[in-house]
C-alpha cells in the first residue's frame, strides 16, 4: 500500500522538528521544506532574534531533516511574502490600523502557496508545528480546536484557513504540551530541543515597526500631526500615525499630569486621539473579512467567546450578522483596546466558529 506523502513546513524550531518526527513515526512519507521568504539579513541578526524563517533556521531544519533521514528542500516564496505580508503590513499602518502579519503569512504563505506547491509535487497533505487541532464536526465541517495546552494555543492566528486547506493539513503537536514536545525532542536527540521560540515579527528583528515603514514606504510616510481629545481639542504634536496603536501609553512624548492612552487613530485628519484609561474600554465591535469555520454562516444571534488579540484570554459576547460580510459583537462587559486591523476570533468552547478583521 502506497504511503501518503506529507510536506512539513520546517522553521528550524523544536515544534516543527518534532512534527516531522511524529508524522514519520505515524507512517507518512515525510518531506521537509523551509520557506525562504525574506532572508537577506546577516546571519548574526537572525541568530540574535530567533527568526522563524531566517538563515539559521534553514541550517537547523536541514540538520534535523538529515537526522530524521527525510528529503529536505528550501522553497523561495519571497515575491508572495512581499505581496501578502509586507505590503499589507505597511498599507494597514498607513491607514491608521494595526495589522496581523503572522495571520496573513499563515493564510497566504504557509497554507495557500505552500499547499499549492506541495500538491504540485504529489503531496497529499502539508503539516506545521502549530499548537492547534483539526476536528470534523457533526455538521460535516472541519474546524480548529484549541490545543491541549491553552498557554501555547495558536488557533487565533489560524482562524482564516479554508475548509479545503484544513482538509489537507495535519497539526500533530496540538495534542501535546510544550514541555512534552521538548522532552520528545531531547529523547530522540534533536538539536533543536532547547532552541528558544521565535519572537515578534520576523522581518522586523529590531521591533521598530515605524522605522521599518519610514524606510520602506518610499514617500508615503504620514507627516507629523496633532494629538487631540475625542472632542477635537489639540493636546500636542505626534510623530506620524504609524508610530501608534490603540491602547498605547508609552512613547507618546506628552505629559499632562494624568495617564493618557491612544483611543483612536484618525488617518483622514492625521490625528491621534488620546484619552483617560476608561476611554480605552468599549462594549461593541464590528468585523468584516469573515471566515466561517464551524458553521457555514451566521443565521441567528449566537453566544460566543471572543479573542481580540493573540494574548487576550477571551470575553463572553453575542454576535449577529449585520451585512453580508460583517458581524456586530456586543460584549457582556467592557473590554480594553479594541483595535481596528486586528483579528477577532469567536469560539464556542474550544472550537473556532468564525473570525474576521476588526473595523
Amino acid at each position: 500500500m502506497k504511503r501518503e506523502k506529507i510536506v512539513v513546513g520546517m522553521s528550524g524550531g523544536v515544534d516543527s522538528s518534532v512534527a516531522a518526527w511524529l508524522l514519520k513515526e505515524q507512517g507518512y512519507e515525510v518531506i521537509g521544506v523551509t520557506m525562504q521568504i525574506w532572508q537577506e539579513e546577516e546571519w548574526q541578526v537572525q541568530e540574535e532574534n530567533g527568526g522563524c524563517c531566517g538563515l539559521s533556521a534553514v541550517e537547523d531544519a536541514r540538520r534535523v531533516a538529515a537526522m530524521l533521514d527525510i528529503p529536505y528542500y528550501v522553497m523561495n516564496f519571497r515575491a508572495e511574502f512581499k505581496k501578502h505580508v509586507i505590503d499589507y503590513f505597511m498599507a494597514e499602518y498607513l491607514r491608521g490600523r494595526t495589522p496581523n502579519p503572522c495571520i496573513a503569512c499563515n493564510r497566504y504563505l504557509k497554507w495557500e502557496s505552500l499547499l499549492k506547491r506541495s500538491v504540485d509535487i504529489g503531496a497529499d497533505y502539508i503539516a506545521t508545528g502549530h499548537y492547534a487541532r483539526i476536528a470534523r464536526l457533526e455538521n460535516g465541517r472541519l474546524s480548529l480546536q484549541k490545543s491541549v495546552t491553552s498557554a501555547k494555543d495558536q488557533t487565533y492566528a489560524l482562524y482564516n484557513l479554508t475548509q479545503d486547506q484544513l482538509a489537507h493539513t495535519k497539526m500533530p503537536v496540538g495534542d501535546y504540551s510544550k514541555e512534552e514536545i521538548r522532552s520528545m525532542a531531547k529523547d530522540i536527540g534533536l538539536r533543536t530541543a532547547d532552541k528558544p521560540d521565535s519572537q515578534e515579527i520576523c522581518f522586523i528583528p529590531d521591533h521598530d515597526y515605524a522605522g521599518f515603514i519610514d524606510r520602506e514606504a518610499k514617500g508615503k510616510v504620514p507627516p507629523e500631526g496633532n494629538f487631540v481629545t475625542r472632542e477635537g481639542k489639540i493636546l500636542g504634536r505626534h510623530k506620524g500615525i504609524t508610530h501608534y496603536t490603540v491602547g498605547q501609553r508609552k512613547g507618546l512624548g506628552i505629559a499632562l499630569g494624568t495617564p493618557l492612552f491612544v483611543t483612536e487613530i484618525r488617518p483622514e485628519a492625521n490625528e491621534v486621539v488620546l484619552g483617560g484609561g476608561e476611554e480605552v474600554f468599549a462594549t461593541t465591535l464590528e468585523a468584516d473579512q469573515l471566515n466561517f469555520m464551524s458553521i457555514p454562516d451566521l443565521e441567528a444571534e449566537m453566544e460566543v467567546m471572543a479573542k481580540i488579540r493573540y494574548s487576550h484570554k477571551g470575553a463572553p459576547c453575542v454576535i449577529r450578522k449585520i451585512e453580508k460580510d460583517k458581524v456586530r459583537c456586543e460584549f457582556l462587559e467592557p473590554v480594553r483596546a479594541i483595535t481596528p486591523g486586528q483579528a477577532v476570533v469567536f469560539y464556542q468552547g474550544d472550537t473556532v466558529v468564525v473570525g474576521g478583521t476588526i473595523v
